[in-house]
């Protein structure tokens, strides 16, 4: 290549340097970073509008199923069946018999996203009054009246409600026949969720949302031009869980969209749930634009730059040739001059000096008086040098020690509590940094403080319990230092997350010769099989991108550098049941 470049002119050789040097790297790495960020921004963008769709599915879950509740328990109410059962001589025996119970109204006061209860039976001697309603001939012939009476189970629709102005707007409707036992008598309950309510849980004003259920239009949207319409994305209705993520273009607009399937509680019914990002493409776009004219900056500006100074060097050393040529030519009259302090002005200052000698010294032709000038080029170096300061840990167990002395002596005890378990913490964290093994009763008392300074965090949201074998003698067993905390700290911050109170943290140690086992178990909201298996992998699969599960990780690998492949961590959980991990130390 070297040898190739050195046939060239200098202009060839300096535009042959910025291609290779700037042109293309840029170029290559440029389209890698846009290829990558693409990809990078899709998937964040994705898991924005997947993140979005649960986040609605656990709202809807969270009110139909408090719904659900609620109907069962008016359907199955002693009260309620006895006014629809009984025979009334008269409106007023019938509205004193509705008014003598509270438990209707009750549910439609004190849960916000109930809307309305509507009890409608064909008992003759039953009026309008309340929540009761008698069934007509328009409401027996319609086909959720039809369909209530002919299934035992409750079911979802969406129905178009009309309020005492003439708007219309849509429901989500729970349908259910009430239970009368030794009746001819019929009745069905349809307990309507209120849309304000829903539009204010769900909505975000980030995304477009549209809800359905079954077959039916939609009963919901973040756009109220599409409630009572199909949805946007085609769903296949037959599919017992239907799921999509992807692309959707509707009405010409390109969408990242998002649908997935709620299976109602205690229901045959489903409700589908569509998220629709417009603007994820649009921000995609502007961003790789962005970026693209960061590039083609990048590879301009250096070529502008290299073509003007490419033209200007040239210019000065044709000068220079020509003006050389012309002296070997005997031709000593020098009309062009190269202005300037670099190399190129010298060596043509010494070709003017040497063509003044060259006409004193005439008869001298081939003697060549050569003047050797010494270019001294200064360089400034300059050192910048980082001092680091370091804490003496003795000074800092002093600071805290007197910081504790002053809250125990304006009387503020918790503080000065707070902060002595905290030295106590940091002197052991110091104490070990580069040691490799320390006593299992020292680690053992490290996570006690680091609990105590837990419970002085949360209070009274959790208790722990440490349960040795009297096998164990836990000052004779060594153990890596702080390799319990971190899992101890998992079971406290991501097991115990949802607890508010009653969580319970056991430490046990025991002997399984020839080894020895130390579980740690919490009893918080645990982990679903496809979340336990992918932390399983987590924890034994080296990812150097990783940003979570690092500690769980680190520990696993610790532990089988140390002892050997058979010992590390194990890991069991169930939801609801809370998560044990179990440590496989050799005796």
């Amino acid at each position: 290549m070297w040898n190739q470049l050195k046939r060239l002119k200098i202009r060839q050789q300096l535009y042959s340097i910025y291609f290779v040097a700037i042109f293309l790297p840029i170029t290559l790495i440029g389209v890698f970073l846009l290829t990558n960020n693409s990809r990078i921004l899709t998937s964040y963008q994705r898991d924005l509008v997947n993140s979005d769709n649960q986040r609605v599915r656990t709202i809807l879950f969270e009110i139909t199923t408090q719904t659900f509740n609620i109907s069962r328990a008016i359907a199955t109410n002693k009260n309620v069946q006895n006014i629809l059962t009984e025979l009334y001589n008269s409106d007023r025996d019938f509205i004193e018999k509705v008014n003598d119970i509270t438990i209707l109204e009750q549910y439609a006061v004190n849960y916000a996203d109930v809307e309305s209860v509507e009890i409608y039976t064909d008992n003759p001697t039953v009026s309008a009054y309340k929540e009761f309603f008698p069934s007509d001939d328009q409401i027996k012939a319609a086909d959720w009246y039809q369909r209530a009476l002919q299934q035992s189970s409750a079911f979802w629709l969406s129905m178009i409600t009309e309020d005492k102005f003439g708007n219309q707007y849509w429901n989500l409707c729970l349908i259910q026949r009430i239970p009368l036992v030794n009746s001819d008598i019929q009745a069905v309950l349809v307990l309507k969720i209120s849309d304000n309510y829903l539009k204010t849980r769900i909505d975000s004003g980030m995304y477009s949302i549209t809800l359905s259920v079954d077959s039916d239009v939609a009963f919901f949207s973040s756009n109220r031009d599409d409630y009572g319409r199909r949805q946007k994305v085609d769903i296949d209705l037959e599919a017992d869980f239907f799921t999509f993520q992807g692309d959707a273009a509707i009405n010409g607009t390109r969408y990242l969209a998002e649908v997935s399937t709620l299976r109602m509680y205690q229901s045959e019914s489903k409700i589908y749930i569509t998220v629709l990002d417009s603007e994820a493409y649009q921000n995609i776009r502007n961003i790789t634009m962005t970026n693209i004219l960061i590039i083609v900056f990048a590879i301009i500006i250096p070529g502008v730059l290299i073509h003007f100074f490419t033209v200007y060097f040239t210019r000065r050393i044709f000068t220079l040739r020509e003006t050389m040529h012309r002296v070997s030519q005997e031709d000593y009259v020098i009309t062009d001059s190269v202005k300037g302090a670099d190399e190129v002005s010298a060596a043509f200052a010494d070709l003017e000096i040497m063509v003044e000698q060259i006409k004193e010294k005439d008869a001298r032709i081939y003697e060549t008086l050569i003047k050797e000038k010494d270019l001294e080029n200064e360089q400034q170096v300059m050192e910048f040098k980082m001092l680091a300061s370091q804490i003496n840990p003795h000074f800092l167990y002093n600071a805290l020690e007197t910081i504790r002395m002053k809250a125990f002596s304006t009387g503020d005890k918790e503080v000065a509590t707070a902060i002595k378990l905290l030295g106590k913490s940091m002197r052991y964290v110091l104490e070990n940094t580069g040691t490799a093994f320390t006593a299992l009763e020292k680690e053992l008392n490290h996570i006690e403080t680091y609990l105590a300074i837990q419970r002085l965090r949360f209070g009274d949201k959790f208790v722990y319990y440490l349960e040795v074998s009297d096998e164990v003698n836990l000052q004779n067993y060594n153990i890596l230092p702080l390799l319990l905390q971190p899992i101890v700290e998992n079971a406290v911050l991501h097991g115990l997350e949802e607890a508010e109170s009653d969580g319970e943290i056991r430490i046990i140690i025991y002997q399984e010769r020839p080894d020895l086992i130390i579980e740690i178990k919490d009893n918080g909201c645990g982990m679903e099989e496809k979340e336990l298996t992918a932390l399983i992998d987590d924890i034994n699969t080296y990812n150097p991108t990783r940003s979570d599960s690092i500690g769980l990780y680190n520990i696993n690998q610790r532990m089988k550098l140390c002892y050997g492949d058979r010992y590390g961590i194990i890991i069991t959980s169930e939801p609801r049941n809370g998560t044990c991990i179990k440590m496989r130390l050799p005796c």
